[in-house]
């Protein structure tokens, strides 16, 4: 096979020799297959694996021999489909949309994809100008609930743009709900985004994100398995998941059912020993069941983005230190705080008690109470002390907190 691959030469003119996946007629054989295997076929990757993709194509052209792995029924389904194959024909009609192919071996694809073994892609189609490899080297999934609540909205973009804002390429699957929130978040900081479909790229799906869809292909890349023109099914989502998963470093899941297929993506970036990160949701809500049980296993809780670039990003990378706000008496050396404690919340109490309560000296006791009456904590009555009313707020305020 020879020509160009989604519009530049290749082959021929590479220096240094070519590695694996990267000749002018194993990019063409492998834009071949995407248009007759489904994605995520194992068996399929095995046999690219062992045979290389252009003895895997002049078999299936042929007709025979059979490879292994497969009945022979499955194989005349897969030789059917290779009759109507035209990758020339592919190619062209994505030079036409802006689209390229990315595939093994090439400068620009992610080798972070080979670690899903035989079921990685074969090979990838991409719209947009950025680098999909320097891209995916510091990028984080957003993912979730397509029927999301408002809650859900709202932590998805906040997250994006958060994460956006820190220079981190957000990759979700520009679906409703919690992805295309995630995607309008990078986009609204105007940062970087990834859509990765389950479909060709040259066809927005859902119908109802063309617009967004496209935004994202004029400021960031749209990425899929599948050849253009090509529709989406149920499975090919489910497999979707699983480049998301291994594109990046780390996934983040804002609400999902127990039978959510963004927990699909989390289970897969966890088998790819990626971060498997959980945003918490109300206890009573059955669309965050799913975060939930996440979280009681490996998964980490976040509530923002700082906490999610401190998991996913490099030593030092540290979200800011939470504590609640300093009150006055905080700012009390410790005796003087332990005889403002000891201290009854109404009434008065003698020196003895006051001293007693805070295990100290009599002496020591009168010192701290006169230093507290200066700052406004206590006044003397006759021979007893009692707080003011603006240490009893102080006082409650802290033991609040305890």
């Amino acid at each position: 096979m020879t020509g160009e691959v989604a519009g530049r030469p290749t082959g021929g003119d590479r220096t240094g020799g070519e590695a694996e996946g990267s000749s002018a007629g194993d990019g063409l054989a492998r834009v071949f297959l995407t248009r007759v295997v489904e994605p995520g076929d194992e068996v399929a990757g095995r046999w690219v694996r062992e045979c290389g993709a252009e003895e895997v194509v002049r078999r299936l052209r042929d007709g025979g021999p059979m490879l292994t792995g497969v009945t022979s029924t499955r194989w005349a389904g897969l030789c059917a489909r290779a009759e109507r194959a035209e990758p020339e024909r592919d190619l062209a009609v994505a030079r036409e949309a802006g689209v390229r192919f990315v595939w093994p071996g090439e400068a620009e694809w992610p080798a972070q994809l080979d670690d899903l073994g035989d079921a990685r892609p074969t090979g990838l189609w991409v719209r947009g100008r950025p680098s999909l490899r320097m891209w995916a080297l510091r990028s984080v999934s957003v993912v979730g609930a397509r029927a999301c609540t408002e809650y859900g909205a709202h932590m998805a973009a906040t997250l994006a743009a958060g994460l956006a804002e820190r220079g981190w390429v957000v990759v979700s699957g520009g679906a409703y709900g919690v992805d295309g929130a995630a995607h309008r978040g990078a986009l609204g900081a105007g940062g970087a985004t990834v859509a990765v479909l389950a479909c060709g790229v040259d066809r927005p799906y859902p119908r109802g994100h063309t617009q967004l869809i496209t935004r994202i292909a004029e400021q960031g890349l749209v990425v899929g398995e599948l050849p253009p023109g090509d529709h989406p099914t149920p499975s090919r989502f489910v497999l979707r998941n699983r480049v998301i998963a291994a594109l990046t470093r780390g996934t983040v899941v804002v609400e999902a059912a127990y039978r959510s297929g963004s927990l699909v993506t989390a289970r897969a970036a966890q088998r790819l020993g990626r971060f498997t990160i959980g945003v918490p949701g109300p206890a009573t809500s059955a669309l965050s069941a799913g975060v939930h049980e996440l979280l009681r296993g490996e998964a980490m809780l976040v509530t923002d983005a700082a906490e999610v670039a401190e998991l996913v990003g490099d030593m030092g990378d540290l979200a800011p230190e939470r504590r609640g706000p300093v009150l006055p008496r905080d700012l009390l050396e410790p005796a003087a705080q332990r005889v403002l404690a000891a201290l009854p919340a109404r009434g008065t109490a003698t020196v003895d008690d006051i001293a007693r309560g805070a295990a100290t000296a009599n002496d020591d006791a009168v010192a701290r109470l006169y230093e507290l009456r200066s700052l406004g904590y206590v006044e003397r009555h006759d021979d007893g002390w009692k707080l003011t009313r603006q240490a009893m707020i102080s006082v409650r305020s802290g033991r609040d907190r305890c």
